[in-house]
Parts: C-alpha cells; structure tokens; sequence
C-alpha cells in the first residue's frame, strides 16, 4: 500500500483538495474520462461531508494492487435511508440529491458505511495495468572485498 495523502478538511479546503486529489491520481497513471470520474466522484463525497456533517471531514488517498482508493469519512448523523441505495436519480427539478448517485457511477466501486456515528465513503478505480508499482531500476554492480592473500574473498555482483 502507498499512501499519497491523509489530511481533514473543512468548506476552505474543498477546491483544493479537488485539485491535490487529480494531481496524486494523475501522477499514479489514471488520465482522461476515468481521471475525470474518480476526481468529481471524491468531490462529491467530500462535499456532501461538508454540507450534510458538520462542515469537516478526512480525506485519505491510496494505491493498493491495481487499484487508487479515497476516504471520505466524517462524525455526522449518518445518511439517511432513502439516499443510502443511491439507485434513484433526483429530478431534473431538484437542487439537490445527486451526490450518491454519481459516485456510484463514476467509479469502479463505491462502498458505503453509515450510522448516527458518521459516514465512511470508500470509492475505488482501477489503475492502468502497472501504474501503481514503485519503479524498478537495474541492478548495480557491487564488489566486496575481504582481507585476505590477494585472491580469496573476493566477490562480484
């Protein structure tokens, strides 16, 4: 597991974090449409922590086998159950309600936990095959060299 970041947030620091969010996923390979979705689909669980929990919440970023994932946790009152499924789309007339629903869709895998103690949102996406794994470099040469007649104990790698 790579962490790429771990900080809470507030109102302030919601557009920030939209763009620190697109730059760590960007840098871990995920580009075009789905570096689009995975960004507008932390956004949104970030906002809704901020306007429906209290104004904060935490935000972590990860890659793990293949996969980036965000946190978005907060100690509000929970979600209530009419949104939980996150099946039905709001209205064309409605102003709010569409959060959930596009998280579910942007991302490869949307998981939430809710309860009167606060809301974890867990959003996941595939990387590009390989775009999560450190760089390898080649393999230097070394030679160790232990006292001895001169030919003995030498070694090369």
């Amino acid at each position: 597991m790579r962490v790429l970041f771990s900080q809470t947030f507030t109102f302030h620091d919601v557009g920030r974090l939209r763009h620190e969010v697109a730059e760590r996923a960007g840098s871990c390979g995920l580009h075009g449409v789905r570096l689009d979705d995975f960004v507008l689909a932390v956004h949104e669980s970030v906002v809704n922590a901020v306007e429906h929990a209290g104004g904060h919440g935490r935000l972590r970023l990860w890659t793990v086998d293949g996969v980036i994932r965000a946190e978005t946790s907060d100690r509000g009152a929970g979600i209530p159950e009419p949104y939980v499924d996150g099946d039905k789309q709001a209205s064309g007339q409605a102003c709010t309600g569409r959060g959930l629903y596009l998280i579910r869709r942007l991302c490869d895998a949307a998981d939430l936990l809710t309860g009167p103690e606060g809301t974890r949102v867990l959003l996941t996406m595939r990387l590009p095959r390989g775009a999560d794994l450190p760089v390898r470099r080649g393999m230097r040469r070394i030679r160790v060299v232990a006292p001895g007649d001169g030919h003995s104990g030498h070694f090369t790698a």
